[in-house]
């Protein structure tokens, strides 16, 4: 029996923003079992979609009732791929994660729909799925379980990753108006002194 989990949000932001956020969310405080992010493929196909391919790896702690059924030297680390397509004609970006090691244990699959909110402005609608699966005899039940709770409980702090990453664009999009700005208003000396020597001739 698998377990599946669903969710639908609204993000207060552009589907522009949420894009540039997505691929700048790591790292940050919120996902700090993320360890380290590659990108091991990419394309843009004929209708202008691109696909990526992304390979994460993250820490994977055991619950304590569970160290004692497994061995010590077990990996306490999980790969993850990723694979994306960004449709900027359709304005949908859409994810789907699993787990390359430890499948017999835990396999967690996971799809992300970004959409632009035709019905509000300034607003991108995320839709979450989760499959969850365990292939260990008398413990699937409350492996799946652990794995449905730690899914719920990372997908809070990736949300809070996300708006963390788009703080922090907007943070830079400020900081950059606020410098264009400031170098508008400054004259350069050769013009001052041309101004000068101009006036009083």
């Amino acid at each position: 029996m698998v377990k599946y989990f669903c969710s639908s949000t609204d993000i207060k932001s552009t589907w522009d923003h949420v894009v540039s956020a997505f691929w700048q969310r790591y790292p940050n405080p919120f996902s700090t079992h993320v360890l380290t992010e590659d990108v091991v493929y990419r394309e843009v196909t004929t209708d202008h979609r691109l696909l990526s391919r992304r390979l994460l790896m993250k820490t994977n702690r055991l619950p304590r009732w569970a160290e004692r059924f497994f061995p010590s030297g077990m990996s306490r680390y999980v790969y993850i791929l990723e694979d994306s397509i960004l449709d900027p004609v359709n304005r949908s970006l859409t994810t789907y994660t699993w787990n390359l090691n430890h499948t017999t244990l835990m396999s967690v699959e996971e799809r992300c729909v970004f959409l632009d909110s035709a019905e509000q402005p300034s607003t991108t609608q995320l839709k979450r799925e989760a499959w969850i699966s365990s292939s260990i005899f008398g413990f699937s039940k409350p492996i799946q379980e652990f794995g449905l709770a730690r899914f719920k409980s990372n997908q809070v702090k990736a949300m809070k990753g996300l708006e963390y990453a788009l703080s922090n664009l907007q943070v830079g999009k400020s900081n950059l108006k606020a410098n264009q700005n400031f170098v508008s208003l400054q004259k350069p000396h050769w013009y001052i002194s041309f101004f000068f020597c101009s006036f009083t001739k």
